[in-house]
């Protein structure tokens, strides 16, 4: 395999990639001892590159390496470890580009969205170089004579952090940025199916270590399968473990960590909707739907899934719908034309491709797409899918993992509410309307019960600033902006007496 052969590959030679690669950065070098696998393309299922895996031992040895650097990188006074970010952040920007081209290369989304994946990641540095400042604990008031109390926040030491192919880049900026400038060492394993992706981006970081004169076990990355993430998941020396994947596989990960109790980061499932009231901009809420429900091919954990339509517009605004659905492009994903890539491997195509069945057998009417239309075998391209059926078929409570959205009518906003939190999962909503009213009911607490909850703006396209994450079986957990850091750091409520005497609280005398 050789990129200088092959133009459209060339640049995975400018992010240090080869046809052959290690696949674990532990203790600042790159040794692995697992298996080899090889990197498919989506858009061709052809293999892009060779990656050794890492094995068990290559955990062990990483994670001895980063205990080792644990204490040396908490020491470092948060602004210097924000001044390594920044670098870090700047490193990204470097290689927006290229890293953006391997993303839509080995995950499948399209060019625009890989090269804003990496700009989330940059983003991401520039919040958290920001927060190294900001690092603060309040001061108290104490109920006792020359006594203060106050709140100190310190770091944890070591975080784990478990990525999906989805995100293969950004949720690691999400996690690892924040856990940097809090002063915790990162282990990093990525999806099995974009080691790539993985190492190029480590590659990115451990050159800045590198530079500064840093221990590279600062930061680990361990390419692997679910045998180097139930490791993470069991392993004590990592007090808290960052997951992004399913609810199904969230539940295990929480019952290891919870079981040496350590704390658990879950962004789990979606199965979000969209609210279309009556008086709504149609031509925005068409837009925002589209984007929504076929986005990263409808691969990502806020796509769009339900669609809620006022019974007055519902037929106005699906037949809107269905013509933009019409005028979609489905393409190779480098191509700068593609609005909709493949889906991410042979698997998922035939999840997808089984989820329409099981739609169809549960009484599902489809607008447009539907079973028998995805492409020829060997490709992992779908069409986009409407279909209106029961919102009380047991297929809607489920996630499927593609470009398909199910469209329902209702009469009044209490139905549309009641119907939008009637699922499992409770991650990310949005409503279109220009009522006042209508907005603070959607956003109050008899409204929607998800964690994002948006007016007038789709479901998905989060901004770094806010907290991200969802409620029920999405995890409960939060990655990215607000006081987000907090989860990295452990608190402790110290109290402080500067007097000679010893009152105790509550008037209690012991004398």
């Amino acid at each position: 395999m050789d990129f200088g052969s092959r133009p459209e590959l060339r640049f995975l030679e400018d992010l240090g990639l080869q046809a052959t690669n290690q696949g674990c950065y532990g203790g600042g070098e790159w040794r692995a001892g697992g298996k080899s696998v090889s990197s498919l393309s989506p858009a061709s299922n052809q293999p892009i590159a060779t990656v050794i895996e890492g094995s068990l031992e290559d955990y062990e040895r990483s994670l001895k390496a980063c205990e080792s650097a644990r204490e040396s990188w908490m020491l470092t006074p948060a602004p210097k470890r924000g001044e390594i970010v920044r670098q870090i952040g700047d490193a990204f920007r470097k290689n927006l580009e290229n890293l953006g081209r391997l993303i839509s290369l080995e995950m499948g989304k399209i060019l625009v969205e890989g090269i804003g994946e990496v700009q989330e990641v940059i983003d991401m540095c520039d919040f958290a170089v920001g927060l190294s400042r900001q690092l603060s604990g309040l001061i108290l008031p104490s109920e006792r004579p020359n006594h203060m109390m106050m709140e100190v926040w310190n770091p944890l030491g070591i975080v784990g952090v478990i990525t999906a192919f989805n995100f293969p880049c950004a949720v690691l900026g999400w996690n690892a940025c924040i856990a940097l400038v809090c002063g915790n060492c990162v282990v990093w394993k990525g999806a099995p199916t974009t080691p790539l992706v993985s190492i190029a981006t480590t590659k990115i970081i451990a050159g800045v270590l590198e530079r500064n004169g840093l221990p590279g076990a600062i930061f680990t990355c361990i390419c692997g399968g679910a045998e180097i993430g139930e490791a993470i998941a069991k392993d004590s020396r990592i007090p808290l473990v960052s997951f992004t994947g399913s609810s199904k596989v969230g539940q295990i990960v929480q019952c290891h960590v919870n079981s040496r109790f350590g704390k658990c980061l879950l962004e789990l499932s979606g199965n979000n909707a969209i609210v279309v009231m009556d008086d709504a901009d149609l031509s925005l809420a068409v837009r925002s739907v589209l984007f929504a429900a076929v986005g990263t091919a409808g691969q990502r954990c806020t796509t769009c899934r339900r669609l809620f339509v006022h019974q007055a517009i519902y037929k106005d605004f699906i037949e809107k719908l269905v013509t933009a659905y019409g005028q979609l492009k489905v393409g190779d994903p480098l191509k700068h034309d593609s609005l909709v890539g493949p889906l991410h491997s042979s698997q998922s195509k035939q999840a997808f491709e089984q989820g329409l069945e099981a739609i169809a057998s549960q009484g599902g009417k489809f607008l447009t797409g539907g079973v028998g239309t995805t492409t020829s075998p060997g490709e992992n391209y779908v069409t986009p899918s409407i279909v209106e059926i029961s919102h009380d078929a047991d297929v809607v409570k489920e996630e499927l993992f593609g470009p398909l959205l199910y469209v329902f009518q209702f009469k009044t906003l209490d139905e549309a509410i009641a119907m939008n939190n009637s699922v499992p999962q409770g991650l990310s909503s949005s409503i279109f309307t220009k009522s006042h009213e209508t907005i603070f009911k959607w956003i109050g607490p008899t409204g929607s019960d998800c964690g994002i909850v948006n007016v007038n703006i789709p479901t998905n396209g989060a901004e770094i600033g806010g907290a991200f994450g969802g409620e029920k079986a999405t995890g409960g957990g939060r990655e990215a902006g607000s006081d987000s850091w907090k989860q990295y750091m452990h608190r402790a409520t110290c109290t402080i007496n500067y007097g000679k005497t010893l009152p105790l609280a509550q008037g209690i005398n012991f004398n």
